[in-house]
């Protein structure tokens, strides 16, 4: 069994949760603070799209604004010298903008669930909303932004359609864990499709036994 697929799976998935994380949270508080009601539903769709568009037709996007001979492909590769599509870190933007929706939607959540009162009584204290953030809102939320994290964690593992679309099946370069299981399928070596399988299926319980033990240790912190 190559360890490749499984190298590249988790450092894939650790790169884009570290991404997905801080740029979830601050999306979602940006939206959370909209006044105007349609102009936040409007922005709630879009940032939504990924989570319910199918992950090949969001690999399509993606290949179609990061190709190689497309404006912003072009762009990254001229300047930069940085070929994104059928590249390692290809992977990681499918796996950021699939997982994307799950750290926001978490995030927005727990914002929306603190009582409104703590923040007014923040700012009748005459603190800032930067610290109104970080000392009221950030805290009281904490479980379901860690809850958000880690199921986008797991939803970076185990992104495929996507990944195959801008990433291509570069063995050693681009083949993550659940590409791996597909290859393995396609040549018809069910034996080591099911060692990778065990192995994502190993990480995926671990993952969500560790989501659900964050969440007890919170919700217990905090009945103290």
């Amino acid at each position: 069994m190559e360890l490749s697929p499984i190298l590249i799976s988790l450092k894939t998935a650790t790169l884009s949760v570290f991404v997905t994380f801080f740029l979830g949270i601050a999306v979602a508080y940006w939206v959370v603070r909209m006044r105007h009601e349609k102009v936040k539903m409007i922005c709630d769709g879009i940032l939504t799209l990924p989570l319910v568009l199918p992950p090949t037709v969001a690999g399509f996007f993606l290949l179609y604004i990061f190709g190689v001979k497309r404006p912003l492909g072009q762009f990254f590769l001229e300047f930069f010298g940085v070929k994104i599509a059928f590249s390692w870190g290809a992977t990681v933007l499918a796996a950021v903008v699939i997982s994307f929706p799950l750290m926001y939607r978490s995030a927005r959540g727990a914002f929306e669930q603190v009582d409104a009162n703590l923040l007014y009584a923040g700012r009748t204290l005459g603190m800032s909303e930067w610290k109104i953030f970080w000392r009221v809102l950030f805290p009281n939320a904490l479980s379901g932004i860690l809850s958000g994290g880690i199921l986008a964690f797991a939803r970076g593992l185990g992104e495929f359609g996507a990944t195959a679309m801008i990433a291509g099946n570069i063995a050693g370069k681009t083949r993550t864990l659940p590409l791996a299981v597909y290859s393995h399928v396609s040549a018809g070596d069910m034996e080591g499709a099911y060692q990778y399988v065990l192995i994502l299926v190993l990480i995926s319980f671990f993952v969500v036994t560790g989501m659900n033990y964050a969440t007890y240790v919170f919700q217990k912190y905090n009945r103290r």
